[in-house]
């Protein structure tokens, strides 16, 4: 044991490979699947509403393992729950792929979820763990190129699959990255004392089920909220108060029992509680863009999937220039100046964005992604490096996993939030703009007659009138629904800067070091 720990203390990086490849298979698993959900609807018989299940149940199941991430470590070790989950998550892959019904894919995907819910925050803690706090840039850089370029490719390489192969694809390329993933980390991760197997841990099953009923609730309401008029439904309500009563005795018996599912107690510590808070509000902005920019393009601007994409590239691009560049320059520049010029580039480009218009170019779509997607290389990676700077290693787990968790429910409650706002701001634009449509509006008018004259060789004049009426309607709905992802994205924008003045009070981890 002692000659692997020197071995691996050596070679830091050996560690990147098994939890790049897992990372990356369970942040890609979380997009690749949704450009797809049409085509499984169509195999399975459902509705498109039935089919977001597939989606939900998924979320649900991840987001419980995420924050017992530590309790499991210490039942099994951390090294035996990482190889078993990535087993797990493999193996439901596969089911996945040969689900056929509806019900079978459900319960697929939910034991895809629990095997990869504690993927992602071992993954980053054992990294953390192996980097000397000084070489924990370059290494979460590394890490960082594989969380932001997941999600991108994700679309994209669904679209592809599914129209060149068929949607069980998209779940079967898992298997062999799985396969090599375990190998890889049997051969190069190990354990540290504090990280393996423990004796006599308790079970802390009232938090369990606590936890479980919370997250369930929760994840249920942001997900259908929307649809059901939120709190005009009534099993809205039931569920919202569920999720709140859930919550708060979940955190009460995680505070008064010594022997609980998680350690609270790392919120104590400034740098963490600051640094993931500036955390929830960039996953927030992050998914909630993700999800509102391919609706513009397809619904408004009739780009195909594949193509809206690609559209999405340059912020896959701008990200790995500046994660490259975050990389060389984190051991130069304050860590915080980093995460502030990042904010900065984030809060620019959504606000470009809100330049939007229905005859804007594909150039000018890119540019202000590729400067979005420099602002998450700039900022992402100092910001995890600065949040966990001050915790020690054996906390290291827990706090991952907490933190992941927090970071999935700002992402689900910023996708959530946009939607709604999207729905309702259309609806508030079109009211203001149907306000000018008048016969005594002289635009209108000659708008709607110069619509109708284009009918006029087809159909009759009465006809003509009404399709040029429909017509002008129609561009009405398309200007109020621009008007609404514009108010989407510059929210976006103030967002990136209100959470700017956080950073200074943040600790620099190059000065603690130095002192």
């Amino acid at each position: 044991m002692t000659e692997n720990i020197e071995e691996q203390n050596r070679n830091p990086w050996l560690a990147c490979m098994p939890t790049m490849a897992a990372a990356f298979m369970f942040v890609l698993d979380e997009t690749i699947a949704n450009v797809a959900l049409p085509h499984m609807a169509g195999s399975f018989s459902v509705s498109r509403e039935e089919s977001m299940w597939i989606l939900t149940f998924y979320l649900i199941a991840s987001g419980i393992v995420i924050p017992m991430v530590g309790w499991f470590s210490k039942v099994l070790g951390r090294k035996n729950f990482f190889m078993l989950s990535i087993i797990l998550f493999t193996v439901a892959s596969g089911l996945c792929g040969i689900s056929e019904n509806l019900e079978t894919m459900i319960f697929a995907r939910i034991l895809q979820g629990i095997g990869g819910g504690g993927l992602l925050p071992i993954s980053q803690a054992i990294l953390l763990e192996n980097f000397k706090p000084q070489d924990r840039g370059k290494a979460m850089a590394m890490f960082g190129l594989v969380i932001v370029m997941a999600p991108i490719i994700g679309p994209v390489l669904g679209g592809w699959i599914t129209e060149n192969w068929s949607w069980p694809f998209i779940y079967f390329i898992n298997i062999p990255i799985g396969i090599l993933t375990v190998f890889l980390a049997k051969s190069l991760i190990y354990d540290p004392p504090y990280a393996q197997k423990q004796k006599g841990v308790k079970t802390d099953a009232f938090g369990f089920f606590m936890l479980s009923i919370w997250l369930l609730t929760l994840q249920i309401v942001l997900d259908k909220g929307n649809n059901a008029d939120w709190f005009n439904a009534p099993w809205i309500c039931w569920l919202s108060a569920l999720s709140c009563l859930t919550g708060i005795a979940f955190l009460v018996s995680q505070i008064r029992n010594k022997d609980s599912l998680v350690d609270l107690s790392v919120f104590k510590d400034k740098n963490f509680l600051i640094g993931t808070l500036v955390q929830i509000v960039m996953q927030a902005v992050l998914l909630a863009s993700l999800a509102i920019l391919p609706q513009f393009l397809q619904s408004l601007m009739g780009y195909d999937a594949y193509k809206s994409g690609l559209s999405m590239m340059p912020r896959g691009l701008g990200a790995l220039l500046a994660m490259v560049l975050c990389a060389t320059l984190a051991n130069l520049i304050d860590n915080r100046v980093l995460v502030m010029i990042g904010l900065g580039c984030i809060a620019t480009g959504s606000w470009m964005l809100g330049g939007l218009n229905l005859q804007i170019s594909t150039m000018n779509i890119g540019f202000p992604n590729f400067l979005f997607g420099v602002g998450l290389g700039l900022a992402m990676i100092p910001i995890i490096t600065l949040s966990v700077a001050t915790i020690r290693n054996d906390q290291m787990t827990n706090a991952s996993g907490l933190q992941n968790l927090l970071k999935n429910i700002g992402g689900a409650f910023g996708t959530s939030i946009v939607a709604t706002l999207l729905s309702r701001g259309a609806q508030k634009h079109q009211f203001m703009l149907i306000q000018h449509l008048t016969d005594t509006a002289q635009t209108y008018t000659e708008r709607v007659q110069a619509y109708g004259s284009m009918f006029m060789t087809t159909v009759d004049p009465h006809t003509a009138a009404y399709m040029g009426q429909h017509t002008a309607y129609n561009l009405l709905m398309q200007q109020a629904n621009l008007s609404a992802f514009i108010d989407a994205f510059r929210i976006f924008a103030i967002a990136g800067v209100v959470i700017i003045p956080l950073i200074l009070l943040l600790k620099n981890i190059k000065t603690e070091s130095e002192a």
